[in-house]
């Protein structure tokens, strides 16, 4: 479909959008997500433990997952402003979201066959990049497409989509137990799908090639910085996320062999007691940030739904280090989905109410989108030597896990920007 020259994203004459761009821009939102999610909850560590053997896989996956995630860091802010110099006759989103789709396929198909740990750990470096270019494309289309007034509601929509992947991304996988290539390659053909249609559905922005910006090597640079001296709330918060996205990123990136080891899982249930496991956290979840969001607002407070979320999150990862049966870690699950749903309807508006310069808004959440970023080459950096203090003790990773989320809490307490 030819693109819509818009040269304004902002312009206050910008239809509003209907029930069927929402509709399709969700399903391609939640395709994104689960392309990214279904590796790291469930294939990607089956596949290491293959090549390697349960002792070994936890240092290599930690390898992989690790220097995947740092180059997710340069990719995700260097596509995003590819994308908005771009002046394809397609649009300026569109192109990146199908080189995204396609390139980032091509990596998950590396990792699939792939017949060591090399291989795998260039295919997942492949796929990071460009679906990075993906994520990058898809995001910019909410300020290009969606009115002031409809971002809310639009916002609030794509909030549910994480926890929804999640689950669809660890159904789907199980389905496909015991055959590897199927494991990897259907959630991309099943996200590709919706992906391609909502691209070839968009009315692009366009952008006129004599509007296009100068190069600056400085200025893009700048996107990963913002002074912590002159915005110390701004900061703190980003301190918060981190070391909660922190103990997330333990959790997601070790639950396979945390079932394999400590729970005595069989290798062929572990795909389903992980499906079980995202559910039991998703329903709690979604209910949660429904709930929090309309609270936070009529209570015109932030910080302490803020608080509150990391040390229930904090509390369910002491659940899950100490369960000893499976029952026990849909229990720490489930409780982690609780602290989940509030953090994730509060931390982003508390977030914009300490951004430090309103007129770098884009920018800004850019530095912020790291801390969502790192910890997941940090987490798997440091786990190995957890697990060796531990003597291989999951428990143990948990129970730090659990640290950082608690102390994500303390870090929320010292902004002072909103209430």
């Amino acid at each position: 479909m030819p693109a819509v020259l818009v040269t304004e994203p902002e312009s206050s004459e910008m239809d509003r959008v209907g029930r069927g761009f929402i509709s399709l821009y969700t399903l391609a939102y939640i395709s994104t997500c689960l392309l990214f999610l279904a590796p790291v909850l469930v294939s990607l560590a089956l596949k290491v433990n293959s090549l390697v053997g349960i002792d070994r896989a936890p240092d290599s996956l930690a390898l992989v997952t690790g220097i995947g995630a740092l180059v997710s860091l340069f990719g995700n802010p260097f596509f995003g402003k590819m994308s908005d110099r771009t002046s394809s006759h397609l649009g300026m989103r569109r192109p990146w979201m199908v080189i995204g789709l396609v390139g980032g396929s091509l990596g998950i198909l590396v990792v699939a066959v792939a017949p060591n740990i090399l291989v795998v750990l260039v295919g997942w470096c492949i796929a990071q990049l460009f679906f990075n270019a993906l994520l990058a494309a898809l995001v910019a289309v909410l300020p290009d497409q969606v009115p002031a007034a409809q971002r809310g509601l639009v916002s609030g929509v794509l909030g549910v989509c994480l926890p929804i992947a999640s689950v669809t991304g660890t159904f789907v996988v199980q389905l496909f137990t015991g055959n590897q290539l199927a494991m990897f390659l259907a959630p991309c053909a099943i996200g590709g799908f919706f992906i391609l249609l909502f691209a070839l559905s968009l009315k692009d922005r366009r952008l006129a090639k004599a509007d296009k910006p100068d190069w600056s090597l400085r200025e893009f640079l700048s996107t990963f910085y913002v002074d912590p001296r002159k915005s110390p709330d701004f900061a703190w918060a980003f301190v918060s996320r981190f070391l909660f996205v922190m103990a997330y990123a333990f959790l997601t990136t070790y639950q396979a062999y945390y079932l394999l080891k400590k729970i005595g899982t069989a290798e062929d249930d572990v795909p389903h007691q992980i499906f079980l496991g995202t559910v039991a956290q998703s329903v709690v979840l979604v209910v949660a940030s429904l709930v929090a969001g309309r609270l936070s607002d009529w209570a015109a407070r932030r910080k302490i739904f803020v608080l509150g979320a990391s040390i229930i999150y904090g509390l369910a990862m002491f659940a899950i280090a100490i369960a000893s049966n499976f029952n026990g870690f849909l229990v720490g699950m489930a409780i982690g989905g609780l602290g989940f749903g509030i953090y994730m309807a509060v931390d982003l508006a508390l977030v914009a109410d300490v951004l430090p310069d309103k007129r770098n808004v884009a920018k800004d959440l850019g530095v912020f989108n790291i801390a969502g970023a790192l910890p997941f080459a940090v987490a798997p950096a440091i786990a190995p030597t957890i697990l060796v203090l531990g003597r291989g003790n999951y428990g143990v990773l948990y129970a730090v896990a659990g640290v950082c989320a608690i102390i994500g809490a303390v870090a929320i307490l010292p902004v002072r920007g909103v209430r």
